[in-house]
This record gives structure tokens, C-alpha cells and sequence, in this order.
């Protein structure tokens, strides 16, 4: 990816967390990715394709963050409960404004066959870690993005909490946390 289409897709980012969906225009974009506007066009079709773009874009941030000292070797609670800490990480860092503030669900998106696709792709080694677990019988028989639902996502909500409502969590609730959501998935 240029450099010109990476701060483009993360102005696009900073400037929907703050002025929405409707506030935002092509102007404001080039302006905060300091590129002329008619740039933005060598890069994306229209306003909804950048959209398309940035979804696909924050998921590949999510994937890299999420996947950050994770291997095979690990016990799937240990790459279980390191992933969980690499999305509470990213989330309270903010370094991701669209997800701190809930607004990354709204982003438009592909049809759903390719985002599962995308998703797929993007979170082979979540994936991985759910169809192990379900194999040795350990996690529940659901669908992984359902499993995803039930544990792992839990981080990203608690950091926006902790980040917009000023929630206090400490050490030991963040692990009760984690241990919990790991119990929400496992077989009993």
C-alpha cells in the first residue's frame, strides 16, 4: 500500500470517529490526509468505495494486531488469552477510533459472501484456534464467528466502556474478564 492511500484511509478514519457518516465529505479527507482531493480518486472509485476500503483496511489492522505474539506452540488457552490482551491493547491505546467508538459495525461493507471470505482469510490463525478446540471438544459447537462473539470480542467492548464511559478495570477484573469469556466458549 502507497503512503498517500495509507493516510488517506486513516484520515478517512479519524474524521468518521469525530464528524459521522454524513459530516464527512471528500474535501475534509484530503485536507486531513494533506493530498489534493483529486488524489483520493486515483486511489478509490467514490466516497462508498474508500468506505469499502478503510472496512477491509481496519480489519487487516485488527488481524495484525490481534495475531502479535501468537504460535502454534502456545496452549490454545495461552494464544487464546494473548489475543484477547493484543485486541484490549489496541482498543484502549486508541489508536483505532472507529472501533474505541463503536462506529466500525455501521462502515458499509461488501456483500456478505465476500466479507466472510476477507474475514476468513484475515483471521486464519483465530480460526484455527476455535476449529482445534472444537476438534479435541474443548470449545462448544458453534459457528467460530459466534465463538469470536461470545470471547473475544468482549475486549473490544470492554475498552470502549473503559475509553467513552470512563469504566475502571483493574488487573484482576481484566483477568476474572478474560477467564470468563473463556468459559462463556468451553464445553462443560
Amino acid at each position: 500500500m502507497t503512503d498517500k492511500k495509507e493516510r488517506i484511509l486513516t484520515a478517512t478514519e479519524k474524521l468518521l470517529a469525530t464528524h459521522g457518516f454524513h459530516g464527512l465529505s471528500m474535501q475534509m479527507v484530503a485536507k486531513e490526509a494533506q493530498v489534493a482531493t483529486g488524489t483520493i480518486y486515483r486511489y478509490f472509485d467514490d466516497k462508498d468505495d474508500l468506505l469499502f476500503q478503510l472496512h477491509e483496511y481496519i480489519l487487516g489492522y485488527i488481524a495484525n494486531k490481534i495475531s502479535q505474539n501468537i504460535n502454534d506452540s502456545m496452549s490454545l488457552k495461552q494464544r487464546y488469552r494473548t489475543m484477547w490482551l493484543n485486541l484490549w491493547q489496541m482498543s484502549v491505546s486508541g489508536n483505532a477510533p472507529l472501533i474505541n467508538q463503536g462506529q466500525f459495525q455501521n462502515l458499509p461493507r461488501k456483500n456478505a459472501h465476500e466479507r466472510k471470505v476477507l474475514n476468513k482469510h484475515l483471521f486464519t490463525f483465530v480460526n484455527q484456534m476455535f476449529d482445534e478446540g472444537k476438534a479435541c471438544n474443548l470449545f462448544k459447537p458453534l459457528d467460530n464467528e459466534i465463538l469470536s462473539t461470545l470471547s473475544l470480542e468482549t475486549s473490544c467492548y470492554l475498552a470502549r466502556r473503559k475509553i467513552n464511559d470512563g469504566l475502571e478495570i483493574t488487573d484482576s477484573e481484566l483477568n476474572a474478564a478474560i477467564n470468563a469469556s473463556w468459559d462463556a466458549i468451553i464445553q462443560h
